[in-house]
């Protein structure tokens, strides 16, 4: 297991990132070509593993379930059974596009939502599962978003997740910090110094979570977290 870091450690992290995303975000042309190579760029890291990863987290998801940041879809085919209802949050409408399109076999129960994950739609304990896949980089207020998962979560409901963070290498960290910038414009919003894990703990949730890596996808975010978060 990682390691706990500080709460201001934490927060320094996430608010620099976004303070320079607001000085500069992605145009609206990059963030529709970036949805378009967004499947070809992950292919070698989707067979390398990820695939095998999404499977994992996901055979644990049951219920009225909530996937946030759902992008193009890439989950979709690799719910159980026990699955009742599947929320699909997705607030880019070049990635909804695409969403869509990947939907039609499964409309009977899915729909999408255009909301992000500081805002989700639903009545307080109405969830039962929370499903986040390489989404809580992106996020501009992760803590918001973090409470507004707690709120939507049935008291016996789970955060099951695959995210890429912060190297436990010090040399890889210092990487990650400094690519920062040019992989936040790069990767739409993605901040690959995130510490993912520790922001979680520190709004409350109890954690289990392994160490793997994203393999055939760049160094700096290659350290990944795989697990599920409770109340």
């Amino acid at each position: 297991m990682r390691a706990r870091v500080g709460r201001s450690y934490v927060l320094g992290m996430t608010d620099t990132a976004h303070t320079e995303l607001e000085k500069s975000p992605p145009s609206s042309a990059w963030l529709r070509f970036f949805a378009l190579a967004y499947d070809p760029f992950c292919w070698l890291g989707e067979i390398a593993g990820m695939r095998r990863l999404r499977n994992t987290v996901l055979s644990s998801a049951y219920g009225r379930v909530v996937e946030i940041g759902a992008g193009t879809g890439l989950n979709i085919a690799r719910y159980p059974a026990g699955v009742d209802e599947l929320v699909l949050m997705e607030p880019d409408p070049s990635m909804r596009h695409k969403l869509a399109r990947r939907l039609h076999r499964y409309r009977h129960v899915a729909r999408i939502v255009d909301a992000p994950a500081e805002r989700i739609p639903l009545a307080d304990a109405s969830v039962d599962t929370v499903v986040s896949t390489l989404v809580l980089c992106t996020v501009n207020d992760p803590e918001q978003a973090l409470r507004e998962i707690a709120r939507v979560l049935r008291p016996d409901g789970q955060l099951l997740f695959v995210e890429h963070v912060r190297a436990r290498s010090r040399f890889l960290a210092a990487c990650q910090d400094f690519m920062l910038q040019p992989w936040l414009r790069f990767a739409a919003g993605c901040r690959c110094n995130r510490p993912t894990v520790e922001l979680m703990r520190a709004c409350g949730f109890e954690v289990a979570a392994d160490d793997a890596e994203w393999r055939g996808m760049p160094p700096i975010v290659r350290p990944l977290m795989v697990g599920r978060a409770t109340r």
